[in-house]
Order: structure tokens, then sequence, then C-alpha cells
């Protein structure tokens, strides 16, 4: 173990309230015996169900901008990790939004995405496909396996991903 210098700074240890008590509602007992957890969260997720078609536009409208910067300036880290930032939103609210085939195509985008050893190696024409995909089958409400279109894009991208991921250099050690 090395001596570190003790700071003899002194400071103050500020505690902040607790007020979270009187931001809920106590349940009386009647109320409670007949509080559904589970129904009231899904009672909750069918009010909002209106608008997962929209915030999923917006996810993929978000992919596509990612890659409009990469047309636009390259591909350098800054713009690789907007990229993947934007799959990897998509792949984690894909199956909430009703969208469990988008959130698969995803997925293997985000693998591609991490295989990757630089920024500058990344498969331009298999990211294009990708992000045009994931858009298309946004837009045409591809939603699960029985679009049999959507499966069968996710098959052929999964196949190419493998592919590219096998041709690409090892990583050196980071």
């Amino acid at each position: 173990m090395g001596t570190e210098p003790v700071d003899d700074t002194p400071y103050e240890v500020i505690k902040p309230p607790t007020t979270l008590k009187s931001k809920v509602r106590e349940l009386n007992r009647r109320e409670a015996a007949k509080f559904d957890p589970v129904k009231s969260a899904e009672a909750a997720l069918t009010r909002l169900s209106a608008n997962f078609g929209s915030w999923m536009a917006n996810e993929a409208q978000a992919l596509g901008t990612a890659w409009q910067a990469i047309a636009d300036r390259g591909s350098d880290a800054d713009t690789v990790n907007a990229l993947y930032q934007a799959a990897h939103n998509i792949k984690g609210q894909a199956l909430t939004l009703g969208y469990p085939l988008v959130g698969q195509v995803a997925a293997r985008f985000c693998y591609l995405l991490e295989a990757l050893p630089a920024p500058h190696l990344l498969p331009l024409p298999l990211t294009a496909t990708y992000v045009e995909t994931i858009r298309a089958m946004v837009a045409e409400g591809a939603r699960d396996e029985d679009n049999k279109t959507g499966a069968e894009l996710l098959a052929t991208l999964s196949d190419m991903t493998d592919a590219a991921v096998n041709d690409l250099p090892a990583r050196e050690n980071q």
C-alpha cells in the first residue's frame, strides 16, 4: 500500500430531508385489500400503448440521424458511439413498445457494432442495410415473426453479420 497524503480540508455532510412519504398516499385497509399492483401496471401500459408507435418511430428517426452523421462526417468514435446508442435504445425498448422483431434486428446490429475493433472498420453497406431495415420495419409495423418478410430480413442480416464479424481483424489489447 502506498502512503497517500491525507486531505485535511474540513467538510460538512448535508442530509436532505426525506419527504417521500409526503408524496405518496397511504391506502386504507379497504383500498389496500382491493389494490392489485399488477392490474394497475397493466392498465397504465394499456393507456400508454396508444403512444408506442410514435415512440418507436422517434427511436427509428434517432437511428437515421446517427447514420446521417456518419454519412456527413465519417465513422469515428463519436459517430459510431451515437449509432450504437440509438440501436441499443431500440433493442431495449422494442419489446415493451410491441416491436419484438425490430428489437431482434437491433440486437444483431448492436452485436456487429460491439465487435468492431476500430470505428473506421464499420462496414458501411451492412450498416446502411440495418438502418434502413429497422426504419422500414417500424414504418410498416413489422412487429413479430408473423411478418414473414421481416423474419427473413432478420435471418439474412444475421448471416451477413456473422460473416462480417468473422472478417474483422482481431482487436488489439486495449
